[in-house]
This record gives C-alpha cells, structure tokens and sequence, in this order.
C-alpha cells in the first residue's frame, strides 16, 4: 500500500481537515489544498506538513488537503496517522506541551460531571474545558468508528499536549482490554489523569492494565499517578463489581454504564430505571466497601433538563457521587444537584465551626451539642463547605456570616 487517508471532511465538519498522503518515487513534495483560508494560511500550511513528511524521511509525496479551520495539533495529527499507515517507524512527531495542562489530580478530587467527547472528532474537544465540567473525557471507544480507531489515537495524543482543559481531570476511555492495551502508548506520556475502562469484568483486566500502565511509566519516567475508573456494563460486571473496585488502589471511581447493561439484560432502559435499580445499588455498595467514588450512566436526552434533574436526584439518593454527561448544558444541572443542598450546607456550617472553635481554644475534642464529633466528619463537613462554595452556594466568608 502506497496511499492513505486520514481526518474528516464534509458538510457539518469543523476544525479538521481530510489528509490523502501517496508516496511517490520522485518529484519531491506535491502539495494541493481546499481551504477557504488558503490565501491566508495556505504557505503555511504547506511548510507545516512538508515539515511533518521530512521528519519522517519521506522526500517523495503527493498530498491533498481538504480543510476545515483545522489547528497544528489536528494537521500534525492527521498527517502522522497518514504516515504511520505507510511507513513502519517508531519516531513520534511531538509538538510542545501546553504549560497549562501541567497538572496531576487528586485520588478524592470530586468528579460531579465528566464531559464525553469523541476521540476522533477535534472541533467538540478545543474549547470543552470552557463549560467548567469536572473531568473531559477523550473517547477512543464506542464514539470512535472501528475504521477510525487507528488515527483517534493521535488526534487524542496531540489534545492532551495541545488542548487547554482550563484545570479540568483529562481523561480517556480506551478501548475494551485487550485491545485498549496498545491505546496506553499513546496517552501515557502525556500526562492523561484518570483512564476509563469499558466493560470491565474482572479484576485481572485491571492487573493486566496496570502492568502495562507500570512499564510505560518507567520507560517514559512518568512519575504523577494514573488513575482508573473501571465501567460496569454487563451482568457479570455486576456481580463482580467488588472484586472490581478492590483489585487497585489507583482505583478511585467505578461507573456503571446502563445502555450496554440493559442490554445484556435483555431489557429495554427507562427513565424509571427499575429495571436497573440492583445493578446501581450493587455498584454503590461496591465502591462503598472499597472507599472509592460511585458514578452513575450518562443520561441520553440532552433536551430534557427538568427529566435530567430529576434522574440526578434519584442518583444522588441512590449514594452516587456524579454521572457522565454527552452535553455540555448538561452540566450544571448535574453540578448543581449532585452538590450539596440547603441542609447539607447548615450542618456542615455547624460542624466546621465547632472545630474551628476547639482548635482555637486548644481542645483536642470537638463536639456540638451533646455529640463528639470525629475528624472523618469534619474532614466531609470542610468538603462540604469547599463545594459549596466553589458552586455559588456559599460565601466565603460564611463564618463571618454564621458568627453575627
């Protein structure tokens, strides 16, 4: 094979670009481009993929560009997947790393409302962070044609280096295991957070994750932790959902994902939910016993917001801590709700400002009222606090308030 295709083109596609790269015997690099901006931008795109080719050592080359207002990252990302199918090499083309997405994230850190994105599909992705969701998630999975799968993978690899996340957890879903082990070379290096695993349904899918998750970190010298939220999707997943969460202790979070769950039930999903209200408890109680996060499914009307509500309200009692979301005007119906409410903030108040009264007085015993009141219950109560007020719900200078 001496041609290849990578990127999207068409009606409707934005901030992308169609790549079809041959590889010729002489002529140097030949160079066609459809853009709208090509009077612009045209020279410099030209250099850009010119410069791309030579890195890879190919001189001879014919190249036709279809663009769509695509970015470096996205070009340098469709090029090399171009590459990649016609040349065996091991070189990676890197470009720099955004300072602002040097972060790691903590194992506690609240995960209200995690953003699905498709992997493959760049214009969703560069201004995600924006709407403030808790986590982005870059899907390599089901929101990624099978025949796409190959170049989702650098597109994925260059917005982790290149697309601001505005402080938000940068996750990925790979693909199920096996297959989502070789997805690892391309995300671990590049200081992904937290790494969702489809359909999981042992905990030696996750050993043999973090085997592979371990080698890639030493031979990259990755030192921040990787973090990984399992996803129950069938009915044998949730009858091992426990051995799941406590197969790892960079496990922090599991998911239930209830569109394939029902499936494999043989049942249809409804807003009602009953018919998945044993898998939910199960995963809750799991995550529970294991001291880690329960997550609910996404909710699929993005039209829908009182529904939404109500189907946040019905998770939160059930004792999850967030959900996923497929939109972005989903997400503060899902903060908000998921957050603490009136009454959750008034007890808090009174537990964080006992304490802070003992410890001023130099009492090593916190009560309120006729209760002791234990550190693990302040420690939730200042959590409290810190959502509420990082949510609008609270002033920070609520004591101040509370005390006159």
């Amino acid at each position: 094979m001496n041609q290849a295709t990578a990127g999207n083109k068409g009606k409707g596609v934005r901030s992308d670009c169609f790549v079809s790269l041959e590889l010729t015997e002489s002529n140097g690099i030949e160079f066609s481009l459809i853009s709208k901006v090509k009077a612009l931008y045209g020279k410099q795109i030209e250099k850009e993929v010119t410069d791309i080719l030579h890195f890879f050592g190919i001189g001879n080359a014919k190249v036709e560009m279809e663009d769509s207002g695509a970015i470096p990252l996205v070009i340098a990302a469709r090029v090399e997947a171009c590459v990649k199918k016609l040349v065996q090499t091991d070189k990676e083309y890197l470009l720099p790393f955004l300072p602002e997405n040097d972060y790691s994230t903590a194992k506690d850190r609240n995960r209200f409302a995690r953003l699905y994105l498709p992997g493959n599909t760049p214009s969703l992705a560069l201004n995600a962070g924006i709407h403030k969701p808790e986590g982005i998630i870059l899907d390599l999975e089901d929101a990624v044609a099978y025949d796409k799968k190959f170049e989702a993978r650098f597109m994925v690899r260059n917005a982790l280096r290149g697309i601001n996340f505005y402080g938000a957890e940068r996750m990925v879903r790979i693909n199920q295991i096996p297959k989502g082990l070789e997805d690892l070379d391309y995300i671990i290096p590049h200081n992904v957070n937290l790494i969702l695993v489809p359909k999981c349904e042992s905990a030696d899918q996750i050993h043999l994750l973090n085997e592979k998750i371990d080698e890639l970190k030493a031979k990259h010298n990755v030192t921040r932790d990787i973090w990984l939220m399992p996803i129950i999707e069938s009915t044998m997943g949730v009858l091992k959902s426990l051995e799941i969460a406590q197969a790892a202790p960079n496990i922090v979070a599991m998911a239930i994902g209830l569109e394939d769950y029902t499936a494999d039930l043989g049942t249809k999903r409804t807003n009602e939910a009953t018919e998945s209200f044993f898998a939910r408890t199960m995963l809750v109680n799991a995550c529970r016993a294991a001291g880690i996060q329960p997550i609910d499914s996404v909710f699929s009307d993005v039209s829908d917001m009182e529904a939404l509500k109500k189907n946040v309200l019905t998770s939160k009692s059930l004792g999850f801590d967030g959900m996923g979301c497929i939109h972005p005007r989903q997400i503060r119906v899902i903060q908000e709700n998921f957050g603490p409410d009136e009454a959750d903030i008034e007890k808090a108040k009174k537990i964080v400002n006992a304490f802070m009264i003992a410890t001023e007085n130099g009492l090593g015993v916190v009560s309120l009222g006729s209760k002791m009141i234990d550190p693990p219950v302040v420690k939730r109560a200042e959590r409290t606090i810190k959502l509420a007020v990082s949510l609008g719900k609270l002033s920070p200078d609520w004591r101040n308030e509370f005390l006159s």
